[in-house]
């Protein structure tokens, strides 16, 4: 008997909000000062934010969050890759030794580690698959970082994520601009999390539990399990791909929604919903357990 554990337990009773975690300004290297970045993802309609300059705590609570949540963080980024250091309000310190900093974290308690941009770079190996393989203790990675798309490298990192969820690693995957332009980096990839109050802590639990998903501009309306069958609707995909262990597509359909039955081979299985253009959404995984 099988059954499957996934974060999208009783989506009733609350509503979607999205958010971009990935956010640089002028404290660091990004080109405009916070107040300017807050009132533009305002202006697009966001619901929470989190300025996260380099090594350093910039404390939104300064600024006017012109209607939105905004969550404490930052990018723990010298001496090795970068990590995002989520509902923070210290620097920690950037250890070469990236499991100390992620050890920091859990000791202190404050917050969660989310790996940025794995495949940046000309290899493809700003973070490598061995490195996330020994690290323990970070709730997920980006798997879309539209920043890197204009950079060396792909702004995507589902591989990676394959390759460590087929090993048996339980990681979300996150999608953010790593906005640092102010045309051409914002607005390229978001999360959207359920939750049932429009609050900081409400918005971090989700995020830490996956009860979200990653998009670059797919909306999805309903994710449905009855015991292991999978519903995924949307408003405007194109294409719906079922995936399992090691990125192997099982099903597609061309339409708005998909509906299937858990492979007897599998040990997980995600869905990526492709609309027009570059535009995605990408569901966290569904694991596959004995009951």
């Amino acid at each position: 008997m099988r059954r499957l554990e996934h974060p999208y337990v009783e989506l009733t009773n609350g509503r979607w909000v999205r958010g971009n975690l990935h956010t640089h300004t002028d404290r660091s290297d990004g080109r405009r000062p916070p107040q300017a970045v807050i009132d533009d993802y305002a202006g697009r309609g966001y619901d929470f934010l989190m300025l996260s300059d380099h090594d350093l705590y910039t404390n939104p609570a300064e600024f006017d969050a012109r209607g939105m949540v905004m969550l404490n963080g930052n990018e723990v980024t010298a001496n090795g890759p970068h990590l995002l250091h989520v509902n923070t309000t210290r620097v920690v310190e950037p250890n070469r030794q990236r499991q100390r900093v992620i050890n920091d974290v859990l000791a202190k308690g404050d917050g969660f580690i989310i790996v940025n941009h794995p495949n940046w770079q000309a290899a493809f190996d700003h973070c490598t698959i061995g490195q996330m393989r020994e690290w323990d203790g970070y709730v997920g990675l980006e798997i879309y970082n539209g920043t890197i798309g204009r950079l060396d490298g792909s702004p995507y990192s589902t591989n990676k994520w394959d390759m460590l969820l087929s090993s048996g690693r339980r990681l979300w995957g996150f999608a953010n601009d790593d906005s640092h332009l102010p045309r051409e980096d914002v607005g390229l990839g978001w999360n959207t999390a359920f939750v049932r109050e429009r609050t900081a802590p409400a918005i971090l639990e989700a995020l830490r539990i996956g009860r979200f998903y990653a998009s670059t501009g797919v909306t999805i309306t309903d994710i449905h399990v009855d015991g292991t069958r999978v519903r995924i609707e949307t408003a405007d995909a194109e294409r719906i791909v079922a995936l399992q262990q090691v990125g192997k597509r099982f099903a597609q359909v061309d339409d708005k929604a998909i509906e299937v039955d858990v492979p007897d081979s599998a040990t997980y299985l995600r869905f990526e919903c492709w609309g027009r253009g570059e535009r995605f959404a990408w569901t966290q995984p569904f694991f596959v357990v004995s009951a």
